[in-house]
């Protein structure tokens, strides 16, 4: 969709044009993405491959694919980063990415209260000087890719 940079990073990962760890997993409905401005290593986007702007505008091939999707992305998460549990949270609300995509979050068991729950986004949208670099994201991504591929449903599609 014009307009929408979310849109924009689907077809960057379509011509093969994205890092590692903006490609951990691709499905014919959902890309499953590092966020590219964080500084929490781990922290996972489900996004929808077709512009959606709400949920209840998802497919039943979509829809049937999420729940799992995001159960499996929770436990690689935990095997990667050793979280305590992990946050998912949709909104679709920032500027240019209208679009639906669910954040997988990972809570350590030591995270500091003033950054637990939706105050988790503190990490997110951070000072260049901040983010992870291309090769952190890299490390901890290839865990949770290992970890997808070897899992019941998502065998043969990374």
């Amino acid at each position: 969709m014009e307009g929408c940079h979310t849109c924009g990073l689907v077809v960057r990962r379509d011509r093969s044009e994205a890092q590692p760890w903006d490609q951990i997993l691709r499905t014919p409905g959902v890309d499953v993405v590092h966020a590219y401005n964080t500084s929490l290593p781990g922290w996972i986007v489900i996004v929808t491959r077709r512009h959606l702007a709400a949920i209840d505008e998802m497919n039943d091939a979509e829809e049937a694919e999420l729940g799992p999707l995001i159960r499996d992305v929770s436990v690689a998460l935990k095997r990667a980063v050793q979280c305590a549990k992990t946050y998912v949270m949709q909104f679709a609300e920032a500027e240019g990415h209208s679009h639906v995509h669910f954040h997988i979050v990972p809570r350590a068991e030591d995270l500091p209260p003033e950054n637990r729950s939706a105050k988790c986004f503190n990490y997110l949208g951070v000072d260049a000087s901040e983010q992870l670099s291309d090769e952190a994201m890299n490390e901890v991504t290839a865990t949770i890719r290992e970890h997808l591929v070897a899992t019941r449903a998502w065998v043969g599609r990374a």
